[in-house]
């Protein structure tokens, strides 16, 4: 979905058929109005195009003071905002929704940054249907790398496709480098022999699923730098750095974008 027709989506869900009633209510049709958005909290920027989208729709102007990927702190001045006093009362819960949420996933993926040093922190597809590219882009806002974007750019083969498919892993991936030679081929394996099986297959990366840190170190050596390694299963910031430290090239991490804490950003109107 475009920047722009999910913004019109979210103007027009939180407008209704009737408009912002209380604001037609109170607020003098002329009346003009100035505010800013602020932080309330440390974090990191995301979210600045979809911002700035909320505010053309709306007809308000914006003067942003930071860009994604900057770190904010408690008074942070993101955004200086002018226009009609009803226009910036609409923009204003479309427009802290969306930069609360990107900015909460760009804050909390520069804390696994922080604690898995030179690994990279991947992303996964557990993203909110619609807000994959805006929450993915966050990620990366946040010091994090992009995964699979979607089913369509990378051959990902788990124990499901394999069985649905009656097909063996070997048989697989050689089926993938003869069909779809320019793609990337990954498998799934959540045990030691998965891991020499899927070296044997000739993957390009391997997915290290659910494994221990012991685990994980062992298939490292096995590697040997045959294919890459990503750590995956339940990461919390205390495993993301346990399985960094084992020597793994990435660790995958759900959370960054379906358990990811809003970021707290408010709108502070001048009068």
């Amino acid at each position: 979905m475009s920047i722009r027709r999910l913004v019109a989506e979210a103007l027009a869900e939180d407008l209704g058929e009737r408009g912002d009633i209380t604001s037609e209510l109170l607020i003098p049709a002329g009346r003009r109005a100035t505010a800013r958005v602020v932080s309330r909290a440390d974090g990191v920027l995301a979210g600045r195009a979809a911002g700035e989208e909320v505010l053309r729709q709306t007809g308000v102007g914006g003067d942003w003071r930071a860009e994604d990927g900057d770190r904010l702190s408690p008074g942070t001045v993101v955004a200086e905002i002018e226009g009609p006093a009803r226009a910036v009362l609409t923009a204003e819960r479309t427009l802290l929704n969306l930069l609360c949420h990107l900015s909460g996933i760009a804050s909390l993926t520069a804390e696994y940054v922080a604690v898995c040093g030179d690994v990279q922190v991947l992303d996964t597809r557990k993203t909110t249907p619609g807000l994959r590219d805006l929450e993915k882009a966050a990620v990366k806002a946040g010091g994090g790398v992009n995964h699979r974007m979607g089913l369509h750019d990378r051959v990902l083969v788990k124990d499901n496709h394999l069985a649905l498919a009656g097909a063996g892993l070997i048989d697989a991936v050689a089926r993938a480098r003869r069909e779809m030679p320019d793609v990337l081929v990954e498998v799934e394996a959540d045990d030691l022999p998965g891991v020499q099986l899927g070296l044997d297959a000739g993957a390009d990366w391997i997915l290290l699923d659910n494994m221990s840190p012991d685990e994980m170190r062992e298939a490292v050596a096995l590697a040997g730098g045959r294919a890459l390694l990503e750590a995956s299963g339940g990461m919390t910031l205390e495993g993301a750095r346990a399985a960094a430290a084992t020597g793994v090239d990435a660790v995958s991490v759900g959370a960054l974008t379906h358990s990811a804490p809003a970021l707290d950003l408010g709108l502070d109107i001048d009068v």
